[in-house]
């Protein structure tokens, strides 16, 4: 778990320190003040990935040339930096070559927000991300299999734009998806089994009630690319893109055997998507092997004091919870004695608990 967390040209903060309790705490101020922005850099910190931004660009405080992230955890000093050069990664004050490097000596990370209800109700782009970021966690060779595929997918697309295409050049990155894509189903549709009996619980304990809950994988290449591309090869010609493999990967969210995003209600849609979460971070504790950082990112307010109460006593006793909220309404005894922060316009005081 983090012990401190000290920000420089992040988002809206010019600079913040602050010292984070083995418990976790709470950030408490209204919209747009920048309680987001503090658990987005704890997961920058800890996974180098933002749940909000695609890049580290727009990470950076508008006036300014770079930004910082560092913090004490898993008994380690962990600094990112980042600037138009590029981003640096150091532990202990020593540069780190690669990302990979940086990671296996970090921690894990559960981020749970509003947005989460996507997962059941939104695109498929939404769920493979979740697939993404699970098992990017659980495997250091996924991270480097999705970031080839991602490059020879877009080299390839180019190709297939061109007026007149070169077809040695297209089967080559053909190949390299292929070789890439099916690390990445065989990966995800791994994960997907790894999560199924952790849903049955974390289901039933959020929405108090027995319902089923289970995922049904639907591979972007149809089982086989090689003889996905086969078969797709005129089309691909004609439409000019890549029509398959693991980027058109989706899953089906069935709630009682039926698709939960045209079925279920608008609250078992957010039960789906917490069940989903608490399950992804049983998951990570019990094959990753460390206890993950639990991200709560202003979700209280969409939920009734049932399902409230059941993911408070769900999440694990000894994992380190940040939570922001605009309010402490729902707030019960067992959070009284928390550390309190106040944030506003881009900074963050310590309040009496």
């Amino acid at each position: 778990m983090l012990t401190s967390l000290r920000l420089l040209n992040f988002r809206c903060f010019e600079s913040l320190s602050l010292e984070l309790p083995e418990e976790g705490a709470l950030f408490v101020g209204h919209n747009a003040q920048g309680k987001t922005s503090i658990l987005e850099a704890v997961c920058v910190l800890v996974r180098l990935h933002s749940p909000r931004a695609k890049s580290m660009r727009p990470l950076m405080k508008f006036d300014a040339s770079e930004f910082g992230i560092a913090g004490e955890g898993w008994e380690r000093d962990l600094q990112v930096r980042h600037s138009r050069a590029g981003s640096k990664m150091l532990i202990d004050g020593e540069e780190l070559k690669t990302q990979g490097e940086y990671l296996e000596n970090g921690g894990l990370v559960v981020w749970m927000g509003n947005e989460d209800v996507e997962l059941v109700r939104g695109s498929g782009g939404g769920r493979r991300r979740y697939l993404d970021f699970i098992c990017s966690q659980l495997d250091q060779g996924y991270r480097r299999a999705l970031s080839r595929y991602r490059r020879a997918l877009k080299a390839r697309n180019l190709l297939l734009k061109e007026p007149r295409l070169r077809e040695d050049s297209i089967q080559a990155y053909t190949e390299i998806l292929i070789e890439h894509g099916e690390y990445i189903t065989s990966a995800r549709q791994h994960v997907l089994t790894l999560l199924a009996p952790h849903l049955a619980n974390t289901q039933k304990s959020v929405s108090g009630r027995e319902e089923i809950l289970a995922f049904e994988y639907q591979p972007g290449s149809g089982g086989s690319m090689v003889r996905a591309f086969e078969s797709t090869a005129e089309s691909e010609r004609r439409q000019r893109q890549t029509l398959a493999g693991p980027h058109r990967d989706d899953f089906k969210i069935l709630l009682n055997g039926l698709p939960a995003g045209d079925y279920a209600s608008e609250g078992q849609q957010r039960t789906i998507a917490l069940a989903m979460k608490l399950a992804q971070g049983d998951v990570l504790r019990s094959v990753g092997g460390k206890m993950p950082v639990y991200l709560l990112d202003d979700i209280f307010g969409e939920l009734d004091p049932q399902r409230r109460n059941a993911l408070m006593r769900y999440l694990p006793k000894s994992a380190q919870k940040l939570i922001t909220t605009t309010n402490l309404d729902w707030m019960d005894q067992d959070l009284a004695g928390w550390s309190r922060y106040l944030v506003d316009a881009g900074s963050a005081k310590l309040e009496d608990s």
